[in-house]
């Protein structure tokens, strides 16, 4: 039998949250209530409370709730939580966790949800699920329902809206995934500037036998693709585009975040790597750009977004940080360089086109790289389909010498 977490604040929200589980009983599963509520007694009898999940996160509950500071109990629960729900499915004491929220409500559950694997079920009703869900949210796939109304009693709208949660959770853990005779898995970082070729490398990778999954270097993409890396599913890196470090670097609205490029070195598996995009920073509309850019070149990519060519000051930093990441890897890994253009705007004849600016970037890569790393320097594209062929021939190579040590 199946058993779904039911995670919430049962001081105030424990009949809504016991609705929740007599309709995810109904279908055939056991709920298991959890309380990580700091208020005023449970008003329905949790199987996990609030005490327990406390200590799974090493927090003095009684210490805590002297001091009578709402925020500061929910970060605690924000911290104990996601050790609890973490220990149960490793454990496989649960099979899926649901949640229903305000803003505290949700900031712990959320943080609850995402201490938890790609493919797990979890799904929260929220209050908070319209407009910028990517706080709670991270780079984990959790379900966000809308609340419509606030959680706060039943009536015929939450009814509705609960039962329905309750039959998604219930249909999230009944349906099952066969991973029988899957491939290995390879991660490809990729921009409209390098569609063609990580396209071209993803079909090479694919006939020698692995699964590639592409990941648009976005920010959000980035930092998913460097989760699934550290998940332990990930055989093999393919990082053409690299662009988010200059987003990161210079004040651009598609950052990862600094850690970025990092998670090869903790995973140490085998990696190729480019420094792909290096040349551009993202914005939105022309009149969104800081005003500290005037002057700088442009390229309008579309009504959405524009496009900054990075400097030879920006690019030196930014070679230098792409081999410093580099440098801590552990398992194989290749730099490859396409000298005459590391995007399709910086060709020659586009606009981006900047041989001091790429010699920096170049240079900085080069004098910092260890000794140890092969490098390949193309004369050529990056989209050239020779380079793919290159990228995708050197990650095969370091995965074979990866698995025959």
């Amino acid at each position: 039998m199946t058993t779904i977490a039911v995670l919430g604040t049962l001081d105030t929200k424990g009949n809504e949250h016991a609705y929740l589980a007599e309709r995810i009983r109904e279908r055939g599963h056991t709920p298991l209530l959890i309380d990580v509520g700091t208020g005023g007694e449970p008003t329905i009898q949790p199987q996990i409370g609030r005490d327990e999940v406390a200590r799974a996160g090493g927090i003095n509950l009684s210490q805590l709730l002297s001091r009578q500071d709402r925020g500061e109990c929910v970060a605690a629960m924000s911290q104990a939580a996601p050790a609890l729900l973490a220990h149960l499915q490793q454990e496989g004491k649960i099979q899926g966790v649901i949640s229903l929220g305000g803003g505290g409500g949700t900031a712990i559950a959320s943080a609850a949800m995402r201490a938890l694997p790609i493919g797990f079920p979890k799904l929260i009703v929220s209050t908070l699920a319209s407009g910028q869900t990517s706080g709670y949210l991270g780079t984990k796939d959790i379900v966000m329902m809308p609340a419509i109304v606030d959680i706060a009693g039943l009536n015929r709208i939450s009814k509705t809206i609960f039962t329905q949660a309750a039959g998604a959770i219930c249909g999230m853990v009944e349906m099952k995934i066969s991973h029988e005779g899957d491939r290995p898995l390879i991660v490809a970082s990729m921009f409209g500037n390098t569609t063609k070729c990580v396209l071209a490398a993803q079909k090479i990778l694919e006939d020698a036998g692995y699964e590639v999954v592409v990941f648009a270097a976005t920010g959000i993409g980035g930092k998913t693709m460097e989760a699934l890396i550290d998940s332990g599913m990930v055989a093999g890196v393919l990082d053409l585009t690299t662009t988010e470090l200059a987003d990161e670097l210079v004040g651009g609205v598609l950052t990862a975040g600094p850690d970025r490029m990092n998670a090869v070195a903790r995973a140490k598996i085998p990696a190729v790597v480019a420094p792909g995009c290096l040349d551009m920073v993202n914005f939105g509309a022309p009149e969104t750009i800081p005003s500290q850019f005037q002057g700088r070149t442009f390229y309008y990519h579309n009504a959405q977004v524009t496009l900054m060519r990075t400097t030879p000051e920006e690019c030196h930093l930014l070679g230098t940080e792409f081999a410093q990441k580099v440098n801590a890897y552990q398992a194989p890994v290749t730099v490859l360089i396409p000298s005459q253009a590391i995007s399709v705007i910086s060709a020659e004849g586009q606009a981006f086109r900047d041989t001091t600016s790429d010699g920096s970037l170049f240079g900085a890569i080069l004098s910092t790289l260890g000794d140890a790393i092969p490098v390949v320097i193309y004369d050529g594209e990056i989209n050239d389909e020779k380079f793919a062929r290159a990228c995708a021939s050197a990650l095969l190579e370091n995965i074979s010498q990866y698995q025959s040590r």
